[in-house]
């Protein structure tokens, strides 16, 4: 399956079990949700997916069990996010064995690589992989920023096709489409910038929430893309309160929490994460709440002309 790079992609949470066990039941309740919502595919392994706590094997059995999952549906987007060039190649090998349809790549982890030895990194695992790669750009939490000449750099190697743009920026959605066209897709990654960045070109829209709200995250992207902006800012504004609780250190808690009041999840974390308790909890739990006493009832954004 090739990729197109555009539309909802969730980047999905791992379900544990109360005994810190890889919850497959629920986490096949959740991709259901998002395939019943429209998504255009599913990312495994992100920081939602507390991918540095999962080991080689269970990042394998996540892999196998969504490829059986969606059935050819969407396409399956493993994250990498390694510490060594060797461990990224390695990464990429397994994915294309269990049938992952493409990667999501970090820079390095742990080392700041300067621009030479990133772009070096980028290409020496694209070029060992014919997996369609998106490059994460997300200097805010990661440390590294991915400039558009490292990307100009990057365009050599054909499989590298799209860009998640979570540098908070939302203005660089235009130099990149700018500067590269068709070339380069771009999906922002950040939950409160996700009707501005499509308005402003962006291609995709690479969400958090949609694990807790499939349907809403769906239906303001594809309101927005076909220029319906009113129905989409109705939406939107009752949305954000609950996307902003994706711009946290503690956003995989607090995704989880409301992914319990839709009934496509469980609070459970792998430690040293843990439930959220306290003051904070309650301020994340009014928050759920009031989200879900004023749901909207969404317009028939699967069929919009």
């Amino acid at each position: 399956m090739s990729i197109s790079w555009t539309g909802v992609m969730p980047a999905v949470t791992t379900k544990f079990t109360d005994q810190d066990e890889l919850d497959l039941n629920m986490f096949s309740i959740n991709i259901k949700a998002q395939l019943e919502a429209g998504v255009n595919g599913i990312i495994l392994g992100g920081t939602l997916g507390e991918a540095s706590t999962l080991t080689n094997d269970e990042k394998k059995v996540l892999m196998k069990e969504t490829v059986n999952l969606v059935e050819g549906k969407v396409p399956v987007i493993i994250n990498i996010a390694e510490q060594t060039t060797k461990g990224a190649i390695q990464a990429a090998k397994v994915a294309e064995q269990c049938g992952a349809t493409g990667l999501m790549m970090l820079p390095p982890m742990r080392y700041k690589a300067n621009d030479h030895e990133t772009v070096t990194y980028f290409k020496e695992t694209a070029n060992s992989t014919d997996l369609p790669i998106m490059i994460y750009n997300n200097p805010i939490d990661y440390g590294i920023m991915v400039t558009l000449d490292m990307l100009n750099e990057l365009m050599v190697c054909d499989n590298i096709q799209a860009v998640k743009e979570s540098t908070r920026d939302i203005s660089n959605i235009t130099r990149i489409k700018t500067r590269f066209g068709n070339r380069l897709n771009v999906l922002t990654g950040v939950d409160t910038l996700g009707l501005e960045s499509t308005l402003m070109g962006a291609d995709g829209w690479v969400a958090g929430l949609v694990c807790a709200f499939p349907a809403e995250t769906c239906a303001v992207f594809e309101l927005a893309r076909a220029g319906r902006i009113k129905e989409a800012l109705e939406v939107y504004q009752w949305f954000l309160p609950l996307l902003e609780l994706d711009i946290s250190p503690q956003l995989v808690q607090n995704i989880k929490m409301a992914e319990v009041a839709t009934g496509i999840g469980t609070e459970n974390v792998r430690a040293p994460r843990l439930p959220l308790r306290g003051e904070e909890r309650e301020r994340v739990a009014a928050i759920i709440e009031q989200g879900m006493a004023t749901r909207p009832k969404l317009p028939d954004y699967k069929n919009i002309n």
